[in-house]
């Protein structure tokens, strides 16, 4: 039996149904969805629980193994807030999967945990030191969610904790940093520096934990990364997404976003930005060599953020309409300089209110 938190929406609705139509060997014996409300699913048992209460205990009896996916990362949560829930709920998953004698949990985090740094080789091992981090992006979010896995295998030795890691997720409907980051009039880019893009498509995403549940997978330390198969570099992505870079010194780009995101006026924290500037490749081994290969190449998921970005606009991480985009275009190009440019602009006006 596999059960599936966050399962009325999202990633956790698109397992759910990939696992109920799975046929032969591949096939679960009985999956229960998991969440605070039912959705239009068949095939699925519901029981209705929030995962960050301790009454989850009660939902978990006869599970085998359990995907946790009723994580928060959207851009526009409150750090705080979104922390908050995120841990708790990772806690609460671990706590309650003991309790109940559940034998496997897999958890969903990030490459971000890997770090992204100019000097990261191309790809990464997966079995790759994380970076520790304590800052209010996701990525520190990511890298705690990751100790209480770790602090859950020592307490609990019955318990087998898997996390799994995908590459910058693209697909229809995902509002990220990156797709705001595609959506905006140029690519930035950081003097002196080359990226390396890997995607991982939410197709994949799902059909690799699929594969994990049914196949057993769980990867060296019980890491298991997901993504298309090697990497586009900064020239070849240009090209692909008919976009034009705009390239500032690392000093400059990091220190604007800094203030930007102080004054909340961007939900990109600078931690978030290094991802758009510096690379961050794993070698999705685990999962390769238990048979299981990504459907999506590089270039087909990068079409797919393309075509989901298309109507909509982002300045430094932040959605705006097609007018403000084009004025703030006018004045500079691409991210980087539309920070300057705003922080420009957020002075000018103080200068004539004092004059």
């Amino acid at each position: 039996m596999a059960a599936v938190t966050g399962a009325a929406s999202g990633v956790g609705r698109l397992l759910v149904q990939r696992l109920a139509d799975a046929e032969g060997s591949s096939a679960v014996s009985e999956i229960v969805a998991v969440d605070s409300e039912f959705a239009d699913l068949r095939g699925v048992t519901w029981r209705i629980g929030d995962v960050c209460d301790p009454g989850l205990v009660s939902r978990l009896d006869g599970v085998d193994v359990l995907v946790h996916t009723a994580d928060d990362r959207s851009p526009e949560s409150k750090p705080v807030r979104r922390r908050q829930h995120n841990i708790r709920a990772a806690q609460t998953v671990l706590t309650a999967a003991a309790a109940a004698g559940v034998p496997r949990v897999i958890l969903l985090t990030s490459t971000m945990v890997y770090g992204a740094d100019p000097a990261n080789p191309v790809p990464l091992a997966e079995d790759a030191p994380r970076v520790s981090d304590n800052s209010e992006g996701l990525m520190g979010d990511f890298a705690e969610v990751e100790a209480l896995a770790e602090r859950a295998r020592r307490a609990h030795p019955s318990l087998s904790v898997t996390v799994v890691r995908p590459a910058p997720l693209v697909g229809p409907e995902l509002d990220t940093i990156l797709s705001r980051h595609f959506s905006a009039p140029r690519l930035l880019t950081v003097k002196g520096e080359e990226q390396h893009w890997q995607f991982c498509h939410v197709d994949d995403l799902v059909s690799a934990l699929a594969y994990c549940v049914t196949e057993d997978v769980r990867g060296p330390g019980g890491v298991v990364t997901v993504g298309s198969d090697g990497a586009l570099t900064q020239e070849e992505v240009e090209q692909l997404a008919g976009m034009k870079p705009f390239e500032v010194a690392g000093n400059l780009a990091f220190g604007a976003i800094r203030r930007l995101h102080r004054a909340r006026i961007t939900p990109a924290a600078e931690v978030e930005l290094k991802f758009l500037v510096h690379p961050c490749v794993v070698d999705c081994a685990a999962l390769r060599e238990a048979g299981w290969k990504p459907a999506y190449t590089n270039e087909e998921a990068l079409a797919a953020l393309l075509e989901a970005r298309e109507g909509k606009h982002a300045i430094v991480g932040r959605s705006v309409g097609r007018k403000e985009v084009t004025i703030t275009a006018a004045g500079a190009a691409g991210a980087a300089a539309a920070a300057i440019g705003t922080a420009a602009a957020i002075r000018h006006l103080r200068r004539r209110k004092g004059s």
